[in-house]
């Protein structure tokens, strides 16, 4: 398995490497960076190129390690045990029947080899990190009901991502291969659009880009990533636009600018004309 990139994501010579080396050992990616540079985005292009399925954990605060492995439903057992399951085929004396595996359980349980995406890691506290370095390391987990261990029949490729709202602990660091996705250059983006957007006229991309960076360089809380460049582009295309306007009177300003505090900035500075 090796992974060249898509029509759809420009994969950057460094990426390229690590993304392939980290498939080949097997080892999980951390990918960090600002929100809207791809990280995401790389694990479906992944699971897309190779033809296999996606697994994903969009983590909460409130996740535990645990629950991305498996659940036990032991109140709709007790229940089961007390009004009988009906015609859902569940027998009461059989635990796996109560048994929930979550995406982390479904990719180690699958036959084929998946891409597992845990995303915004970071959003998780230290514990769920601490607990998931053996099971993302060795491939396994125990489920404590039945001190059953489940090993995967194929270890998955494992995306992780992490907007670094929170620190990562040493040792969790330590189990993955990391990379920083950098935001990418004018040269980079231009590259990036015309993959989404083949047939964008020079002058329209070049305008767009111009504003885009003037945008990016504005103090803005969030200022607009790739992501929120490609939805911009997107919407002017399909209201027939052949002009992203200028300074404070830019079209679809709320494809790009996504804080409330940001945009009341942006129309503060469009009434001071600052970009004419």
């Amino acid at each position: 398995m090796k992974f060249e990139g898509t029509r759809n994501y420009y994969l950057g010579p460094e990426l390229g490497e690590i993304v392939n080396i980290a498939i080949a050992m097997e080892k999980p990616l951390l990918l960090m960076g600002e929100a809207g540079t791809g990280k995401t985005r790389l694990a479906f292009e992944i699971a897309g190129a190779f033809g296999v399925t996606m697994e994903e954990a969009r983590c909460k605060s409130t996740f535990k390690g645990e629950e991305l492995c498996y659940v036990y439903d032991a109140v709709l057992r007790l229940n089961d045990s007390r009004f009988g399951s009906g015609e859902s085929g569940r027998n009461v004396n059989d635990i796996w029947d109560y048994l929930r595996f979550g995406p982390i359980g479904r990719a180690f349980l699958a036959e084929d080899r998946r891409v597992l995406l845990i995303d915004e890691i970071d959003k998780t506290d230290s514990d769920t990190q601490d607990n998931l370095l053996d099971v993302l390391e060795d491939g396994s987990f125990i489920i404590r009901e039945i001190n059953h261990k489940v090993s995967a029949c194929k270890k998955p490729v494992i995306i992780i991502t992490s907007n670094a709202k929170r620190e990562l602990s040493d040792p969790f660091l330590r189990r993955c291969f990391c990379h920083y996705i950098p935001f990418p250059g004018a040269e980079e983006i231009a590259i990036i659009v015309r993959l989404h957007f083949p047939d964008i006229s020079g002058q329209l991309l070049d305008a767009c880009l111009t504003e885009f960076y003037r945008l990016r360089e504005g103090g803005f809380e969030k200022p607009p990533a790739t992501a929120e460049l490609l939805d911009w582009i997107g919407a002017l295309r399909s209201s027939a636009e052949t002009s992203p306007g200028s300074g404070g009177s830019l079209r679809h300003v709320g494809t790009l600018l996504k804080r409330s505090q940001d945009l009341l900035k942006f129309r503060g500075q469009g009434q001071r004309n600052p970009w004419r």
